[in-house]
């Protein structure tokens, strides 16, 4: 049976894998809801917005107006919620948009879900789901051992993951005090296509194809979980189809890495693709870490393999190759973003007084 489904932050990174998904691969009907901030790109979506089953509205999740006359037209069986400032060099700099976004954002859309929600017929009412999507980054930092856990206590160490884990805690707060029908993921770092240029992985892509520097925090030693994005697409689909309420689910690609290695990695394979005067490792330049690094990232994903059965399908090896390979045949997407949006300039520096 298909669905109606709103896809908050519909035009992000993971929210259009979300959409691109839900129109191939479902009979769904889909509503993108999305701000439109610097990181969403509507040509993300482009692959599906000539579907008949694809609708798009501009509006910030933190205006109660708008989020009511989304619920009132569309009538939605689900929220996907994936509308978020999520950066964490940004949140350095700049909390206040995270606040607003992540924070208030949620709020207003858990609001406005829960009086459409209390208004719908019983049978609308029962099938309703409200999937907020978040990141590992609420846990804080692991030691070398060790993974997490649905269960592991919150604790955040940036202004993005504060954030986020404040969003989280009103999600299943709607839930044990309204009853809304709240299911939450929290996933590790994710990589692909359409990833916008001021993330890792594409930022090495592609000052490596431009041969400029390629800057490593600290030691490089920092170790991250990497899920390729259209297995956690898949992931999100079938936790707000099947995910028990009141639960979260982590997911995760169980592809530890440190950020040392990914940059390695991509300045072999751009090596072997698009042959250059000198290895691209020469390019590695380490900088002044982040404030409030965190360590090791890395999830276990045993309760959503086991109770729904999702498994990756992709290892870091074949996604990274799928992601380079995606950023050299797709030029025409990310060129307007480097010359017009952001340029790969170092973000999250914190202003001293001797500095300013």
């Amino acid at each position: 049976m298909s669905r109606t489904i709103v896809v908050t932050g519909g035009a992000g990174f993971i929210g259009s894998a979300v959409c691109r998904f839900l129109i191939n691969e479902t009979a769904d009907r889909v509503v993108v809801v999305d701000k439109l901030t610097y990181a969403a790109n509507l040509s993300s979506l482009m692959p599906v917005s000539n579907s008949d089953r694809y609708d798009f509205v501009k509006a910030d999740i933190a205006d109660r107006s708008a989020m009511d006359k989304v619920f009132d037209l569309y009538q939605p069986d689900a929220v996907m919620h994936l509308a978020a400032e999520s950066h964490v060099d940004r949140s350095i700099t700049s909390s206040g948009d995270f606040i607003h976004t992540n924070i208030v954002g949620t709020f207003t859309l858990l609001e406005a879900a829960r009086a459409y929600w209390s208004k719908a017929a019983t049978d609308k009412r029962d099938a309703f789901r409200f999937l907020h999507v978040s990141t590992d980054e609420v846990y804080g930092s692991l030691g070398a051992e060790g993974l997490f856990l649905e269960d592991t206590p919150y604790d955040p160490s940036s202004p993005y993951s504060a954030s986020k884990a404040a969003s989280d805690h009103l999600a299943l707060a709607w839930h044990r005090t309204y009853g809304l029908p709240v299911v939450v993921s929290n996933c590790s770092n994710n990589y692909g296509p359409y990833h916008f240029p001021e993330k890792l992985i594409p930022l090495m892509i592609l000052n490596g194809l431009d041969g400029r520097e390629l800057p490593v925090y600290g030691d490089g030693q920092n170790i991250r979980d990497w899920l390729y994005v259209d297995d956690h697409a898949r992931a999100l689909e079938l936790i707000v189809r099947k995910g028990r309420l009141g639960e979260t689910y982590n997911v995760g690609g169980r592809n530890e890495r440190t950020n040392l290695h990914v940059v390695e990695r991509i300045c072999d394979t751009l090596d072997s693709l698009v042959p250059r005067y000198q290895p691209r490792r020469n390019l590695i330049k380490f900088v002044t870490d982040r404030p409030g690094h965190d360590q090791r990232y890395a999830i276990d994903a045993t309760k959503l393999e086991t109770e729904l059965g999702w498994r990756a399908q992709e290892n870091f090896e074949t996604g990274i190759e799928k992601t380079i390979q995606w950023y050299l045949d797709n030029a025409s997407w990310w060129q307007p973003l480097r010359e017009k949006v952001y340029s790969g300039q170092r973000l999250g520096l914190i202003e001293t007084k001797e500095s300013a």
